[in-house]
């Protein structure tokens, strides 16, 4: 465990998001792979595909791993930079809807080492964090616009 004096009340930093360009590519029937110009990529097709992300799973992971990085100061300040956890957005679909109507970010952390005050504020300031720095959960909670696709010929026609 990590000096637990420095704490601040400061939130995490808003960190700026990267303007590479991010694209999917058709790979087969309902199937695609997501590019970024980093050279990252991700296949993303139907859960009966096997081994692809589904667009909502996605969805679920991108909003986990944003809480859990924008929480990651927070935690490491005081359990130590080797602590473990893992963060679960597990909500059903509304399958009428055809959305996801809630989105809990569950974090599984043992915070055992602290005691009740330290506790509290870690929880605290780890929230203050996510509400801060989070861009995906930002943006879901904002209502983002999604305007109607644009549609153009293929770079390579």
């Amino acid at each position: 465990m990590t000096d637990q004096t420095n704490d601040t009340d400061t939130p995490a930093a808003v960190t700026p998001s990267p303007t590479d360009p991010l694209w999917v590519e058709r790979t087969g029937t309902r199937t695609y792979r997501g590019h970024t110009a980093r050279g990252a990529s991700v296949e993303i097709g139907p859960a009966d595909q096997g081994a692809v992300f589904t667009p909502g799973e996605l969805l679920k992971i991108a909003l986990a791993a944003c809480a859990g990085m924008a929480s990651d100061t927070k935690f490491s300040r005081v359990l130590g930079d080797d602590y473990r956890v893992t963060v679960r957005v597990e909500d059903p679909k509304d399958m009428a809807d055809d959305r996801y109507p809630v989105l809990t970010e569950k974090f599984e952390i043992d915070l055992s080492s602290l005691d009740d005050k330290t506790r509290e504020k870690t929880l605290l300031l780890a929230q203050r964090s996510i509400d801060r720095a989070c861009t995906v959960g930002r943006t879901l909670k904002a209502g983002a616009e999604v305007p109607p696709a644009q549609f153009s010929p293929h770079a390579d026609s």
